[in-house]
């Protein structure tokens, strides 16, 4: 009995912590999306390689990576690999990634 509520509690708790990565799921309205699309190709910049860095959602970017300023837009942006990567600068998170 003891194993069984052992075991319904972790379960418990891995079900909340699928709950709290889905609440920091960011989303970005259409609008700025559309104005960083639009900035991003008015203001392209050399691409990086990063080797080692998996370029997914979520993923922290190093500090030595140069992020730039989408103006009126909290997130910031780099090009890695050919692809523009959307970056929050307080965790250094990548948000988005555009093909």
């Amino acid at each position: 009995m003891k194993i069984q509520l052992t075991t319904a509690a972790a379960g418990l708790f891995i079900l909340l912590g699928v709950g709290a990565a889905a609440a920091e799921d960011i989303i970005i309205q259409p609008e700025e999306d559309t104005v960083i699309q639009e900035y991003v190709k008015k203001e392209p910049l050399a691409s990086l390689k990063l080797p080692g860095v998996e370029l997914n959602v979520g993923t922290a970017l190093p500090d030595t990576v140069e992020l730039r300023e989408v103006p009126n837009v909290k997130y910031r942006y780099v090009v890695i690999d050919n692809r523009t990567v959307l970056v929050d600068p307080g965790t250094r998170k990548i948000v988005k990634i555009y093909n």
